[in-house]
């Protein structure tokens, strides 16, 4: 209950906290939102400016017009300006849709206004450029409040200032034409806003697909326990993508395929990697496999591979590889102990057996032949044991011939040491020795299996011009010449489907060593196996 307690706490905790596809959405929806705002603001702004602009430039050429017209010179000196002047004004102010429209002395006296009780009044606002004879525009507060207004000389034939023209349009007539198009602003602001978050919204939807709706802390989390559990784990990964890519390579597995800390293999084929054939054929393949022995450089890994989906779709190819070489060097002594116990205890019956007759021959009085028969069995083992404990002084060695002697014979294979067989202190790994004995003596003994007899292998080990010779011999069918490349392969074999990794070892051992392996057809049939590994310098 506790344990189902704290799990319900974890997933709450999960819920409350926001993914990251979350987080980016708000993020982006603000951002846009802002943005959008800002533009809109800026859109204001010069739209703003623009009607100021084009307020300006309207009030001038109104003023202009109407400080160029005949009517309104010759206005300016008669005896009354105002009653020809004012509805002039008003009907060009009513035609221009401006809000003012006011002709004056150079003084100031209002000749015309829209509002007549002002007619006769000084004209409040600058004009001193254009009594200057030069037009501007400007900003005043004036009786209609602040406005936007242009101020004209009006010239008579002598080009003399006999008056002035201003025309005006006040800021809350510009700011009411302006709210008329703040809908359109409005409305070309917010599909735009629409649009961009819709485009936030799918794209956050996709990464909360592909982030499996994940916070911050639990991605951070899972990526700390992704990477310290990749560096720590004592198996070698290999990880494919589905065109056969390299996605990763922990730090075991470089190790093991003898890759270069500081090389970058990721995203690349691997046909273009240097990797252990055995292991770049499996890649490639793409097959599953399971606990498959291959061969990379002097070890011997365990390879297990298989292809990952993630909702039914692949994802690609994981290879896992583990280091078995020293288990497989412990299993080769072992085999060689458990053979020569299993000698032992055949060789233990037989003489039980060997007795028994003895007695019987004593008790019915035929001591002769009692005495014949044991000593000759007796000769016989002793002399195998003294030729091999004296030719070979490895304790291991040593062992395993007499066990694969015992195995022999208990298969009716004659296992003849060479007379000139000789090894002393070997300066090569006694594992590596057992190795290649081992090896070549069980595929000898396989091969003349099932043979008619006589069946028999020839072994000899020994020193020859600097090299560890060790040579191999039988007189069974005899070995292909055209296969002798394929016996050193991991897989191949003439015997059973799940065999064939023994020559290979072979071959390792060899390769390691920098040694060389000569195959030949032997006298009277049968194949001969001679492999020299060098001594080192200095332990000749």
């Amino acid at each position: 209950m506790r344990a189902e307690a704290e799990r319900e706490e974890e997933v709450n905790v999960a819920r409350r906290q926001w993914s990251i596809a979350g987080q980016l959405f708000a993020l982006q929806a603000v951002v846009v939102t802002l943005l959008v705002l800002a533009g809109a603001a800026g859109a204001v702004w010069l739209a703003r400016s623009d009607s100021r602009q084009a307020a300006k430039e309207e009030v001038l050429a109104v003023a202009h017009t109407v400080a160029r017209s005949p009517d309104v010179r010759a206005a300016l000196t008669s005896a009354d300006p105002a009653a020809t002047l004012q509805p002039y004004a008003e009907s060009i102010r009513v035609a221009t849709g401006t809000d003012f429209v006011v002709v004056m002395a150079p003084d100031r006296t209002r000749y015309s206004h829209r509002n007549p009780s002002l007619i006769g009044q000084p004209f409040i606002g600058d004009i001193g450029p254009a009594l200057a004879g030069r037009p501007f525009t400007t900003t005043n507060v004036g009786t209609l409040g602040e406005s936007v207004r242009a101020v004209v000389p009006v010239y008579d034939d002598d080009r003399r200032i006999i008056g002035l023209v201003s025309a005006g349009i006040t800021t809350r007539a510009i700011n009411r034409k302006l709210l008329a198009q703040l809908p359109v602003l409005l409305g070309a602001a917010a599909p735009a806003l629409a649009l961009a978050a819709t485009g936030s919204w799918l794209l956050s939807r996709r990464l909360r697909r592909q982030t499996h709706g994940l916070g911050p802390a639990q991605m951070s989390r899972m990526y700390e326990y992704y990477d310290a559990v990749l560096h720590s784990v004592r198996e070698g990964l290999v990880v494919l993508t589905t065109d056969r890519r390299v996605a990763l390579v922990n730090d075991e597995g470089r190790r093991l395929l003898g890759l270069d800390e500081d090389a970058s293999v990721t995203d690349r084929p691997v046909a273009g990697i240097d990797l252990p054939p055995a292991v770049a054929e499996l890649l490639a393949s793409g097959r599953d496999a399971h606990d498959e022995p291959v061969l990379a450089g002097d070890r011997v890994l365990v390879a297990n591979q298989r292809t990952t989906r993630f909702e039914g779709a692949p994802l690609g190819t994981v290879l896992t590889l583990r280091d078995q070489t020293e288990l497989r060097n412990l299993a080769s002594e072992l085999d060689s102990v458990r053979a020569l116990t299993e000698a032992l205890q055949a060789q233990t019956h037989e003489s039980a057996n060997r007795l028994h007759t003895v007695l019987t021959l004593v008790e019915l009085g035929r001591a002769d032949e009692a005495v014949q028969l044991a000593t000759r069995d007796l000769a016989l083992a002793q002399q195998l044991t003294d030729r091999v404990v004296g030719a070979v002084t490895e304790p291991a060695l040593a062992a395993l011939l007499l066990g694969k002697s015992a195995r022999a014979g208990e298969r009716g294979v004659d296992l003849v040491i060479e007379p000139d067989c000789r090894l002393d202190d070997s300066p090569l790994p006694a594992a590596d020795l057992l190795t290649v004995v081992g090896n070549l003596v069980d595929n000898a003994l396989e091969a003349v299996a099932g043979t008619d007899p006589p069946r028999r292998v020839r072994v000899f080990v020994g020193t020859v011009d600097d090299d560890i010779v060790i040579r191999v011999g039988d007189n069974g069918p005899g070995l292909d010449p055209d296969r002798v490349a394929d016996a050193f392969r991991r897989g191949w074999s003439t015997k059973s489907a799940g065999r064939g990794l023994g020559l290979a070892l072979v071959g390792q051992v060899i390769r390691r060593h920098g040694g060389r392996c000569d195959v030949a057809a032997a006298d009277g049939g049968g194949t001969v196996f001679t492999v020299r590994l060098p001594i080192p310098e200095g332990r000749s």
